[in-house]
């Protein structure tokens, strides 16, 4: 009987301590992947274009979706990104806001949010779903799905 008990006490223990390793890990990724992301809003506000894609997988299979369709590959990427947004004026000030994190394996993390860009012209706003992938240690964004918001219903 005092067998069964202690048995008991340590699994609970080893479950415990899983569950918090566990949960430590995700909130490492999590706060990398976070602070990436505020990182990636101040290149932009900087109007570093190129400093801002560093956070993007540079590969042929990065996807990126917008209001001008599926655009494939890093290079097309930036260059979409630098023929829309030509100067600082352009781009604005940014400012993202997580709405959500989800681990979905310890390679596979979403994260969905809003953003907003303010300019002398006009403001902008919309949402977003990134999917980041540790690839070689580091957390980059392998698909952006970014959609617009518009005042028709």
């Amino acid at each position: 009987m005092i067998y069964l008990s202690l048995s008991r006490s340590v699994t609970w223990l080893i479950i415990c301590f899983a569950l918090t390793a566990h949960a430590q890990y995700a909130d490492k990724d999590f706060n990398k992947i976070s602070h990436t992301l505020m990182q990636q809003q101040e290149d932009w506000n900087r109007g570093d274009i190129d400093a801002f894609m560093t956070s993007y997988w540079n590969s042929d299979e990065l996807q990126f979706g917008g209001s001008s369709g599926i655009t494939r590959g890093w290079d097309e990427t930036i260059a979409r990104y630098k023929k829309v947004y030509p100067n600082k004026a352009a781009m604005g000030m940014l400012r993202f806001e997580i709405k959500d994190i989800t681990k979905h394996s310890r390679k596979v993390i979403s994260l969905t949010g809003s953003w907003s860009l303010a300019r002398k012209s006009d403001e902008l706003g919309g949402h977003f779903l990134l999917i980041w992938r540790k690839i070689k240690g580091k957390w980059l964004i392998v698909a952006d799905h970014t959609s617009s918001l518009c005042s028709e219903v």
